[in-house]
């Protein structure tokens, strides 16, 4: 998407002027991926003008593989974004109505022939929620990924403004999740896109992370081909403090991450993306599971220091954090 943001903490149109740059789910979890050094192809629909080039050299030069890029009728989705300040909350409006995406169709894609030279496969609740297309195309490149046996991780990112096609969150989004090994969610990401319910408080700044077990297993009993499921713990005081940790269920341990205090949040759109990014990362290096889900929630941890969509942070940096360096000193 092309990401269109006021100035600062400007409300939106107060200047004349707008923030832009790229962005959106899957993407930013590519970018993340192939910036820790992994070999990373990213696979959409782009339009037939220079912003849909622009966009793929943008991708490229972050290192992600663009080969698998179709270029398609439509345009390019755009969301604008307003930067919430202390009580008032941040706002995106989405416009991605007869974007490339939104009008590409099952068999736009050979999935087939990209899945053999594939190890893991990610999509999140998003793309489906676009359009029915969208919808059917994602469906489409889960149930392949399984017969070919590729791992398929999943943020099941609940958007209620992009539901508009005449299907609800629930009605497609348990269907995809039938297909996926990897989970990846917030309370009310499985709540209102998987219908699963418990009772959590996110407001007050306090979480009961007892009930967050209840969550996830809850979620793998209605999901048995899942091999885990990580939640994040948002416990949201205001626009600019949130305490920040993550959890994660893999059937045999449920683990919990220490909790970071966030203060003075730069910009926490993305700060999903780069915990799932950075959980996909983890399982793929680490034997440890909890280690793994350390590192998640440290790269998403620092993501929310950093303007824009992406995640720009290194290896070295996401484990300094994970070690107990969270002082801020400039390293000279």
């Amino acid at each position: 998407m092309l990401r269109l943001k006021s100035p600062g903490f400007e409300r939106l149109f107060q200047s004349p002027s707008m923030e832009v740059t790229f962005g959106g789910g899957e993407a930013n979890v590519a970018i993340s991926l192939a910036n820790f050094g992994m070999d990373v192809a990213f696979c959409t629909a782009l339009p037939k003008n220079i912003i849909g080039n622009a966009c793929e050299n943008e991708l490229r030069k972050w290192g992600v593989d663009t080969s698998l890029i179709i270029r398609n009728d439509g345009r390019m989705g755009i969301y604008f974004l307003e930067n919430g300040a202390n009580q008032r909350p941040s706002i995106v409006v989405y416009d991605r109505n007869y974007s490339a995406i939104s009008l590409a169709k099952p068999g736009d894609i050979e999935w087939e022939n990209i899945f053999k030279n594939t190890g893991w496969f990610h999509i999140t609740g998003i793309t489906p929620a676009i359009s029915e297309n969208a919808m059917k195309l994602s469906l489409e490149a889960v149930k392949k990924a399984r017969e070919i046996g590729v791992a398929v991780s999943c943020d099941f990112n609940f958007r209620k403004n992009l539901w508009k096609y005449g299907k609800d969150a629930k009605d497609v989004m348990p269907e995809i999740v039938k297909y996926v090994d990897y989970g990846m969610a917030n309370e009310e990401d499985c709540q209102k896109s998987l219908g699963i319910k418990i009772d959590v408080e996110v407001e007050s700044g306090v979480l009961d992370t007892e009930k967050y077990k209840v969550l996830t297993e809850k979620v793998l009993q209605t999901f048995p081909n899942l091999k885990a499921i990580a939640i994040t713990l948002r416990e949201s005081i205001s626009a600019d403090i949130n305490g920040w940790s993550g959890c994660m269920n893999d059937r045999s341990n449920f683990y919990l991450s220490k909790k970071y205090e966030i203060r003075d949040i730069v910009d926490r759109v993305g700060g999903g993306d780069s915990f799932a990014a950075g959980l996909i990362y983890g399982l793929n290096v680490y034997k440890d599971k909890q280690q793994a889900l350390e590192f998640a929630v440290a790269a998403s941890c620092l993501k929310h220091s950093i303007s824009g969509d992406y995640n720009r942070v290194s290896i070295s940096e996401v484990e300094n954090l994970m070690g107990g360096e969270t002082s801020g000193r400039v390293q000279r």
